[in-house]
C-alpha cells in the first residue's frame, strides 16, 4: 500500500477534484488544533487502496474518518463497512443534480452500517470537521475546553442589532 500518514482525523475523498470542497473540513480542525491528514482513496478507481486504508486506520491511531464523495458516492459507506471507526460523510456537489445524487447515495445506508451524513458541499465539509472535533472532545478535556471557547467566539461574532 502507498504510504498514508495517518492522523487522529483522516479526511479522504474519491478524487483530487473533491479537495476544494473537502479542504473545508480542515478549517475547524486546524482552529481547534486537532491532528488531521488527507488522502485520495477511491472506492471505484483504487478499491484495494480503500480496503487497505479502512483496514489499517484504527490500528494506525485514527479515531474518526471524514469521507467525501460525489456522484454514486460509495466511499463513505464502503469505509464504514470495513472499519469500526465513526465515519462522517460529505456529499460532494456534482454536475448532475448539483449533489442531490451524492446525498441520496450516501444517506440511504442499509441497517447495521452507520454513516453520519452532513450537508452537500462546503458547509457539510466544514461541519464534518466540527463534528469530528466534537466526537474527540468526549474523551479529551482540553479539546472540549477549546471547543467551548470556539463556540462562544462563534456566538460573539453574530451582531444583536440590524443596521
Amino acid at each position: 500500500m502507498e504510504k498514508i500518514n495517518f492522523e487522529k482525523v483522516m479526511i479522504v475523498m474519491g478524487s483530487r477534484s473533491d479537495w476544494p470542497t473537502m479542504q473545508n473540513a480542515t478549517l475547524p480542525l486546524t482552529q481547534l488544533e486537532v491532528a488531521h491528514a488527507s488522502a485520495v482513496v477511491s472506492a471505484h478507481r483504487t478499491p484495494q487502496r480503500m480496503v487497505d486504508f479502512a483496514s489499517r486506520a484504527k490500528e494506525a491511531g485514527t479515531q474518526v474518518i471524514i469521507a467525501g464523495a460525489g456522484g454514486s458516492a460509495h466511499l463513505p459507506g464502503m469505509i464504514a463497512a470495513l472499519s469500526p471507526l465513526p465515519v462522517i460523510a460529505v456529499p460532494v456537489e456534482s454536475k448532475f443534480m448539483t449533489g442531490l445524487d451524492s446525498l441520496l447515495s450516501i444517506v440511504q445506508m442499509p441497517k447495521g452500517v452507520a454513516v453520519a451524513t452532513q450537508a452537500v458541499g462546503k458547509s457539510g465539509a466544514f461541519n464534518a470537521g466540527l463534528m469530528a472535533a466534537q466526537i474527540l472532545s468526549l474523551a479529551d478535556a482540553e479539546l472540549a475546553r477549546r471547543l467551548e471557547t470556539w463556540r462562544e467566539q462563534q456566538s460573539d461574532q453574530v451582531p444583536f442589532e440590524v443596521e
